[in-house]
């Protein structure tokens, strides 16, 4: 069996943490390096559900896609909820690490795993990373449906092939659109539109769109009308943590180390619960009535 520092070389040489963001908190969190590594669970968020989760388990390691301690901190008590999850896991052996964007920019990366949920042809990176000469790493990616579908099919197909979440999909846009080609990032995605749009693709699929940026790229006429497809935010990367098992497991088949990796399926995405508007809504005054 493998230590944890031989698993942790692994991780970083499939996620450098040097190609992670300036912002960000990548790496490990806690752990012995000289503990032995048997089972390796892999998750989006690292919240107590998921920590108690890798305790049934057994497992000895948990990697996830989001930090725990993004902005840093002064305490690990175990009154405090991200405390308490160390405190899990420090009290039963688990090491935790983390990959975020440098897995969201990776080759494969996490946008890979959305766009091959979707059985989408892969073109390339929307904003491609410059540090790669093969142009293969990068932010995001520009892809390509196996036939064209109008918005609103190409609405419900991802809905039925993403995770279930209470959200599901919205769409923005003609619903009659033809879609051929789009652009997918996972996670949170408003800040790539000036690149969706320079990428000229029919359509973005991404996560947590806000209104004034998502009403605004949907008023841009340049390369056409954009259509925009928001998804829930962990239903967008929890295919990266299917991909980064069998990605570990590669490695340690390669070793002879008889790793044996799971992935969560546990639902940490925060919204429990949809309502749908009413089908028939008459507003008390309509424009130009008198009051």
């Amino acid at each position: 069996m493998p230590v944890l520092s031989e698993v942790l070389t692994a991780l970083d040489a499939l996620w450098p943490p040097e190609r992670a963001e300036g912002w960000d908190a990548v790496g490990t969190v806690c752990g012995d390096p000289d503990a032995e590594v048997r089972r390796v669970l892999f998750a989006v968020d690292p919240v107590q559900e998921v920590a108690d989760e890798a305790v049934k388990l057994g497992a000895d390691l948990l990697v996830t896609h989001h930090p725990l301690y993004l902005r840093g901190t002064t305490t690990v008590a175990a009154s405090t909820f991200k405390g308490k999850v160390v405190h899990t896991l420090i009290k039963h052996d688990i090491a935790l690490h983390v990959a975020h964007t440098n897995a969201d920019t990776a080759d494969p990366g996490v946008s890979d795993a959305l766009a091959g949920a979707l059985d989408l042809r892969i073109l390339g990176p929307l904003v491609p990373d410059a540090s790669d000469p093969a142009g293969r790493r990068g932010l995001g990616r520009i892809c390509e449906l196996a036939h064209p579908m109008t918005l609103a099919e190409f609405a419900s197909y991802a809905a039925a092939r993403l995770p279930s979440t209470a959200q599901g999909i919205r769409a923005a846009g003609d619903p009659e659109r033809e879609i051929r080609t789009v652009a997918v990032s996972g996670g949170s995605g408003d800040s790539l539109f000036e690149d969706v749009r320079a990428a000229g693709v029919d359509a973005f699929l991404t996560a947590d769109l806000r209104h004034h940026p998502a009403s605004e790229a949907t008023q841009h006429t340049r390369n056409g009308p954009l259509a925009l497809l928001d998804a829930a935010h962990w239903a967008t990367e929890w295919p990266w943590c299917e991909q980064a098992a069998a990605q570990l497991d590669a490695v340690s088949d390669r070793h002879d180390w008889g790793l044996r990796t799971h992935v969560s399926c546990t639902v940490t995405d925060p919204w429990t619960a949809h309502a749908a508007s009413a089908p028939l809504f008459t507003p008390t005054h309509t424009t130009g009535a008198p009051r």
